[in-house]
């Protein structure tokens, strides 16, 4: 059906709006719950860790469930945990709720490429799935700087209730327009058990591939969950340039998604360990140039670019080693990068707290990516080598 895509496109925009979102309210939420920024970084941890232990054992264990009715409940939770953030009346209360969000994200993301593509036309499956990672980039694009102007101006609070208006105009269009899909991307129909959909993580490959994803990430959302303060306190933008520099940021994830995939195609391995020495260098740089205000404003177009560049050829590598299990591979792959997320706001905040400054992240974010082209060197290595 034409408009099977579009209306799980929106779902995708939504929810991932309201993970992305938290870069730019971050400051607000830690002033108005009386928390530390990297107390309120830790929100992005939770998120995180919801995602990283529901999506793979959610998605095996639901591996039988009819589709529809499966990601229809997926969204009614969704749109319970973004209206529960907006009436928190406490950080944990908000903490709990951010994890009880998360928890369904990565199966939804799954389950809703699974009926994408059983639904395309023939030849079509991969544009088919570009459409909805597409909306994961316009959240960045457009969803998180418009989030971050309704916090400004609402309240961070009215920046949830937005979210979740828009996975509820989501789930009344699958409602009404997404069909029941019961086959597997294979067509086999029928899916298989727990405890075979989670042989895959046995693999050795499969274990790198998650590692690259993971390690190869972090340095990037490590920068990313303190955006709002790095821009702000470090240089000197004020507090309403961020939602414009997020959108300058999305802009350029949206320009290197396309390139990186292009770039994957030719040459997988060695795109991946050039574009990742690339996104290093670039940290270096924004902590060199962070105290001019034109020169972070490109810089941040640069390192959108650039660490988007790197996802396409992780992805690809995620799905090539798990294809056995392709439903759940989409969830280990969702998996690895919240790895990185949380681990990402979990070190950010120890360097904050150490007393280093938030200007020191960037080097630290460069020293991780370093970490990452080190796995993805071993990875590639490995793949190399006969069987």
């Amino acid at each position: 059906m034409r408009l099977t895509v579009p209306s799980l496109m929106l779902c995708v925009f939504g929810i991932t709006t309201g993970e992305f979102v938290i870069a730019g309210i971050l400051p607000d939420i830690a002033t108005d719950l009386a928390v530390s920024i990297p107390a309120a970084g830790l929100l992005v941890t939770a998120y995180a860790i919801g995602m990283i232990v529901g999506g793979p054992v959610l998605t095996a264990l639901t591996a039988r469930f009819p589709r529809k009715p499966l990601i229809l409940v997926l969204l009614v939770i969704t749109v319970a945990g973004n209206l529960a953030s907006a009436l928190a009346p406490a950080y944990g209360v908000l903490f709990a709720a951010r994890i009880v969000t998360a928890l369904v994200t990565s199966t939804f993301f799954a389950n809703a490429i699974v009926i994408a593509v059983s639904t395309a036309a023939p030849g079509k499956q991969a544009s088919t799935v570009s459409k909805l990672v597409f909306g994961m980039n316009l959240s960045m694009i457009l969803g998180a700087p418009i989030g971050t102007f309704i916090g400004e101006d609402h309240g961070w609070r009215s920046t949830f209730v937005a979210v979740a208006a828009c996975c509820a105009a989501g789930l009344l269009l699958v409602w009404r327009l997404v069909p029941d899909v019961r086959d597997t991307v294979g067509g086999t129909g029928g899916g298989t058990s727990a405890v075979a959909e989670l042989r895959v993580f046995r693999a050795r490959d499969v274990q790198l591939a998650i590692a690259v994803t993971a390690v190869g990430n972090a340095g990037l959302l490590m920068v990313f969950t303190f955006f709002a303060p790095l821009v702000t306190n470090v240089t000197g933008f004020p507090g309403a340039a961020v939602a414009v520099l997020l959108l300058v940021y999305g802009v350029g994830a949206a320009v290197g998604n396309f390139a990186g995939g292009r770039l994957s195609d030719r040459a997988p391995m060695r795109s991946q360990l050039g574009l990742l020495s690339v996104l290093a260098a670039a940290l270096v740089l924004m902590w060199a140039v962070s105290g001019s205000l034109v020169l972070t404003a490109v810089m941040v177009f640069v390192l959108g670019a650039v660490g988007f560049s790197v996802i396409p050829g992780m992805q690809a590598r995620v799905l090539s080693t798990a294809s056995a299990a392709p439903t759940l591979a989409m969830a280990v792959n969702a998996s690895a990068y919240q790895l990185a997320a949380a681990f990402a706001a979990w070190l950010g905040g120890r360097v904050i707290d150490g007393g280093f400054g938030l200007r020191s992240l960037y080097v630290v974010a460069a020293a991780v990516t370093l970490a990452g082209i080190a796995v993805s060197s071993y990875a590639w290595r490995r793949a190399r080598v006969p069987a």
